[in-house]
């Protein structure tokens, strides 16, 4: 699944276009290195989210096309 996506689907940011945008900004990274919003997100990564001046820092569990929004907090694991 596509970075941009997983981030809008796990809900750590409210829209696809701004987790593309945080994504071309360089304000997100994976595992150590700044990525594209086409990045392929695998289970066992470690995103690194920087907005509004906070940093949160996730692994990810589990990758799912959809989620309900009680559910999308099983997707990562913050760390």
């Amino acid at each position: 699944m596509r970075l941009d996506k997983y981030l809008k689907v796990s809900r750590l940011i409210k829209r696809r276009t701004i987790a593309n945008e945080a994504c071309d900004n360089g304000r997100i990274s994976v595992n150590g290195r700044v990525v594209k919003a086409s990045y392929d997100v695998k289970v066992g990564d470690r995103l690194e989210i920087n907005l509004g001046g906070r940093t949160l820092a996730v692994e990810v569990l589990m990758v799912a096309e959809t989620v309900r929004k009680d559910d999308a907090a099983a997707m990562y694991k913050e760390v």
